[in-house]
């Protein structure tokens, strides 16, 4: 199971990227998010078969006091913003370190992230956001992956979610490495410990 939080603000797409990834529906009809809501779906990554669980969140300002409930124990994070709006990409970093801040993983540095710059189906003219700015942005926070999307039209949205799935999962096992590696070496050192207790000698 890998939890999946979807970040931006109100009226990038979010719950359109969703349902489109999930349902293969899109619906011109918009309707604000309500603090938070999830679908899931099973995806095959690298022969292994995934269940994600999608957390499409609120992007109203009175709802973000909510965050720390449903950030929780999350494996990656999707920050969308639309295109054809500036302000919603300037808010990429007040999202991008809310979550890191409520969350709390172990390793803010390395957690997985995926940027998507939503509606690319729109006239170009109404482009405020260019794919280098973006890009630029992402190199800096990182590299972190970018995918340049659109609900309606379906044009890289499974995409993106794989590269999510695909950088949580490595992420994980990662994780589940390191704690084995670790783990591994408490108990050789305690087992040492006690054998010197015992008056077990020690060759070096």
């Amino acid at each position: 199971m890998l939890k999946v939080i979807i970040l931006g603000d109100s009226g990038v797409g979010k719950t359109s990227l969703m349902n489109q990834y999930v349902n293969r529906k899109f619906s011109n009809q918009y309707k604000a998010t309500i603090g938070a809501d999830f679908l899931t779906k099973d995806v095959v990554v690298d022969d292994k078969t995934v269940t994600t669980q999608i957390w499409d969140t609120a992007g109203q300002e009175r709802f973000q006091s909510l965050g720390v409930a449903f950030y929780r124990g999350a494996d990656c994070c999707v920050l969308v913003f639309d295109v054809t709006n500036s302000k919603s990409f300037d808010q990429l970093d007040s999202w991008r370190d809310e979550f890191l801040l409520q969350s709390s993983p172990k390793d803010p540095d390395t957690f997985p992230f995926v940027v998507v710059g939503n509606k690319v189906d729109l006239e170009e003219s109404r482009r405020q956001v260019s794919q280098k700015r973006a890009l630029q942005w992402c190199l800096q926070k990182g590299n972190i992956p970018y995918f340049e999307t659109s609900a309606k039209e379906a044009i890289n949205v499974d995409l993106a979610f794989q590269t999510m799935a695909r950088n949580a999962l490595d992420q994980e096992m990662e994780v589940e490495l390191y704690n084995d590696v670790t783990d591994a070496v408490r108990i050789d050192a305690e087992s040492g410990a006690a054998g010197r207790a015992n008056g077990d000698s020690c060759v070096c």
